[in-house]
């Protein structure tokens, strides 16, 4: 991926938050599988929420072959959004509140995985980047299963993340009010594994990595 911001990625406000590197955008992407994609089709806009996975400089996601909107959105400009709510920054003012985050926007257009082989290749991904050697108990999928799903991908040329990584910023005039300030932490936590029935015996599945330690 490009290190240059595009007409499309450069930062118009804020500027001191933007980045353009591939080693931050990878980063975000690979924490947070959860995505929005917006396009625009016959005048309609659309914004379905779904999971993505990255391959390198690529980004996947997939659904049924039956969905109107996959078939629509392949070949089309698109624009697919990525946010990890970091904390809640709490200000002594109404107005300087604010929030911690680390949020990817991608621009660019999708393009359909076609082939069964290829297919097969990033649905196993997919699973590897949901639960890591997954891949290796659950059965893949078969043909019809294949045949069933349609799979895009993009690649991330045209891409931007935005952090916010700090404190308080409030106005010198309200440092003294007595309110308290600071930054409330906020974490995607997994909860207690909960097996179905004649599944408890085995190993529970494990987790991506940025989920692993604060699993409980």
């Amino acid at each position: 991926m490009t290190n240059t911001p595009t007409a499309r990625t450069r930062a118009k406000r804020f500027h001191d938050r933007a980045r353009y590197d591939a080693e931050t955008v990878h980063a975000i992407l690979d924490a947070q599988p959860n995505c929005t994609v917006a396009y625009v089709i016959d005048g309609t806009p659309y914004a379905p929420p779904t999971l993505q996975w990255r391959e390198g400089d690529t980004i996947y996601w997939h659904g049924s072959s039956a969905s109107r909107m996959l078939r629509q959105s392949a070949n089309h400009q698109v624009c697919v959004s990525v946010m990890l709510f970091d904390g809640m920054v709490m200000a002594r003012s109404a107005f300087r509140h604010s929030m911690n985050y680390r949020s990817v926007v991608i621009y660019g257009q999708f393009v359909t995985v076609d082939a069964e082989k290829d297919k097969k290749i990033a649905m196993a991904a997919f699973l590897e980047h949901v639960s890591p050697g997954r891949n290796a108990v659950a059965r893949p999928p078969n043909a019809a299963e294949l045949a069933g799903t349609r799979i895009l991908r993009i690649p991330l040329a045209e891409a931007v993340a935005k952090i916010r990584n700090w404190g308080v910023e409030d106005n010198a005039d309200d440092l003294n009010l007595p309110v308290w300030a600071g930054v409330i932490p906020l974490t995607l936590q997994a909860g207690t594994a909960q097996p179905e029935a004649g599944s408890a015996g085995y190993p529970v599945p494990s987790l991506p990595k940025s989920l692993q330690s604060e699993r409980t």
